[in-house]
């Protein structure tokens, strides 16, 4: 489950969050350890976090460097993924974000390069790095290094 993530992401500790919805500390140590949560207390905790239950129960996806798959990766791509997530393991959702992001702002860019050559530089590498971000999701896809260490 994300909960762990989701409640780190907006600075909360374990406390405040029980205070914001309603459960006990208790409550939501045994979900972040991987537990079992009832529906209502998954209503509660997505309303405190404001998101949908159906984020709450998604897999977290991550990569795992111990793999064989990990090390049959091409120097390049394995060199990035350390580079770039040293603090915390990359999943998949969040490369696909970084992906749509950069796609995005990128072409934002490209357009106001018509009246500013800086903005128009600066679209091209948000593209370059959209697309570099896809060819390393489509090597973690190939190699089968994306895992779920709920499961």
């Amino acid at each position: 489950m994300v909960l762990k993530q989701l409640r780190l992401g907006r600075y909360l500790s374990q406390e405040q969050l029980a205070q914001i919805s309603g459960l006990s500390v208790r409550t939501i140590q045994r979900i972040e350890s991987g537990h079992k949560a009832s529906t209502e207390s998954l209503r509660c905790l997505a309303a405190a976090l404001e998101v949908e239950v159906e984020t709450l129960t998604q897999p977290k996806v991550s990569i795992d460097s111990g793999s064989e798959n990990w090390k049959k990766l091409p120097f390049f791509v394995r060199a990035w993924f350390t580079f770039n997530y040293l603090a915390a393991k990359p999943n998949r959702a969040a490369t696909q974000r970084v992906i749509m992001l950069s796609h995005l702002f990128g072409f934002l860019f490209v357009v106001l390069g018509w009246v500013n050559e800086t903005a128009l530089f600066g679209g091209i590498v948000l593209l370059s790095n959209a697309y570099f971000f896809e060819l390393l999701k489509w090597q973690g896809d190939k190699y089968g290094i994306w895992f779920d260490p709920e499961l």
